[in-house]
């Protein structure tokens, strides 16, 4: 048994140095002194000055975040009130074809998604003799609909959790059907919206290929703006964007973790 711990431990640590080391030289790297992006040669924080300096990048994240914040919510609404609906329905064809409709945005190549969705836009606008049609409420709309999987992917597994005669309760107590949801099933699932949520907005503010095909000249997010300037040089300020973006991910995902361990602690000391 010691003897396959060892080598264990090994492939694990190699895994993570092979994931996580050119991540780290990034970060290392953001705080060069010099204009290099291989060569460390002084510690100083001019790169990260020289990025908020800059308006198009600025303009770029503001887009990017705003983007993210709407459609987040947006799909976040959406799949919550879809997770219900699914939820109660009876266990059936319908039930469960409803429920593989629904995972094909995960399961599908983003590649597809995106010249799908590209090409459904350019039709409708062409339909409608509308220039341009390509912008921020395209990328919306192919966000909320990449998003709404990973919501009900979220919320489902809290109503499995739910105590179905709960909403029941509520009502005959004088409740009406929205106000029982309202005050007592939107409660017991909250974990499992915000983590929706969360994982909605992550992957709203890192998403390049989707994005890629469904926006327009007039409105650029920050993956597409990066992948601009890779066709150049990349200067440093890319990587203290870089850096700034992994460590916001970073702190949303240990969030996430955080708030659904402490509610499944919260449900263990319950039930004892």
């Amino acid at each position: 048994m010691t003897k396959m711990k060892l080598p264990s431990k090994l492939y694990v640590a190699i895994v993570l140095l092979f994931l996580y080391l050119p991540i780290f030289m990034l970060i290392v790297l953001s705080f060069n002194s010099a204009n290099s992006t291989s060569v460390m040669q002084g510690f100083s924080i001019k790169w990260y000055i020289e990025l908020f300096r800059d308006e198009a990048t600025l303009t770029a994240l503001y887009n990017t975040l705003l983007l993210a914040v709407t459609s987040s919510i947006t799909a976040t609404a959406i799949g919550t009130l879809a997770s219900v609906g699914i939820f109660k329905m009876k266990k059936g064809v319908v039930k469960s074809s409803i429920m593989s409709v629904t995972n094909i945005p995960m399961m599908n190549p983003e590649i597809v998604t995106g010249v799908s969705m590209m090409l459904l836009f350019v039709f409708i606008g062409s339909f409608l003799g509308i220039n341009g049609v390509l912008g921020f409420w395209t990328l919306f709309i192919a966000h909320v609909t990449f998003c709404i999987p990973y919501v009900i992917l979220n919320v489902m597994p809290k109503l499995r959790q739910t105590d179905a005669h709960l909403a029941e309760a509520a009502q005959d107590l004088g409740c009406t059907p929205a106000k029982a949801f309202i005050k007592v099933v939107l409660p017991s699932i909250l974990p499992g919206v915000i983590a929706g949520l969360i994982m909605s907005f992550t992957l709203s503010l890192d998403d390049f290929i989707i994005s890629y095909f469904v926006s327009g000249p007039k409105f650029q997010t920050l993956p597409i703006r990066i992948f601009s300037m890779t066709k150049k040089r990349v200067t440093p300020d890319m990587y203290a964007l870089s850096a700034i973006m992994f460590v916001v991910i970073l702190v949303l995902l240990i969030l996430v973790n955080v708030f659904q361990k402490n509610d499944e602690d919260k449900k263990g000391g319950a039930r004892r």
